[in-house]
């Protein structure tokens, strides 16, 4: 069982990072629209909306005392998400100069140099540390799990490993959204604290 929940966590990390290849063109480029600002071009990105709210980080002494083995497993975790989104900005920028075989290669190359650096220490984790990894991928992209392997590999091998994953509770589907999920407001709080050290 051991073998395969780091293989799953390994799944979520390497989904994690080959989105870094999702978003090139086939020239090599990224297509996007610009604008020309004292002679130079600036690309222009719509971002998504974002809400803020007041006191959104703070978290009440009895939520902690209540959700230590949470902000135990997102404390455990959110360091491999800030790696891959490292990981995978430093992919994008290597795979904007380079032909489609040679971005499939480096990509290869990047998923072998990965497990080598996380299998490991992904051994030692718990299924609910896996489960709040993958919903720190899509924190951290704006996808599921699924819906960049969907992407990469397309919908027979994400549909593959979607039903290896529901075998052991993970569901690569399931958004994040705290915005509408109580769990998932938690899990931000949390994260947010993390992030500012207050946790």
């Amino acid at each position: 069982m051991r073998t395969h929940l780091h293989g799953m966590m390994a799944l979520a990390l390497l989904a994690f990072l080959a989105a870094g290849a999702r978003a090139q063109g086939q020239g090599g480029g990224m297509l996007c629209r610009a604008t020309v600002l004292d002679g130079d071009t600036v690309p222009f990105f719509q971002l998504q909306e974002v809400t803020v709210r007041a006191n959104h980080a703070l978290l009440t002494a009895e939520e902690i005392r209540k959700n230590q083995r949470l902000i135990s497993n997102i404390k455990k975790m959110l360091p491999y998400a800030k790696e891959g989104k490292r990981r995978m900005e430093i992919l994008e920028r290597q795979c904007a100069r380079l032909r489609p075989r040679q971005r499939k290669a480096l990509i290869k190359q990047a998923e072998k140099d990965l497990l080598a650096d996380y299998t490991e220490e992904l051994k030692n984790c718990t299924i609910s540390q896996g489960k709040v990894l993958l919903k720190l991928v899509d924190r951290e992209t704006g996808q599921t799990s699924y819906m960049i392997v969907d992407e990469l590999r397309g919908k027979v091998r994400a549909g593959f490993y979607q039903a290896f994953a529901r075998i052991f509770g993970y569901n690569m589907k399931e958004r994040y959204d705290p915005l509408r999920n109580a769990q998932d407001d938690l899990m931000e709080r949390i994260c947010l604290s993390v992030e500012q050290g207050r946790l």
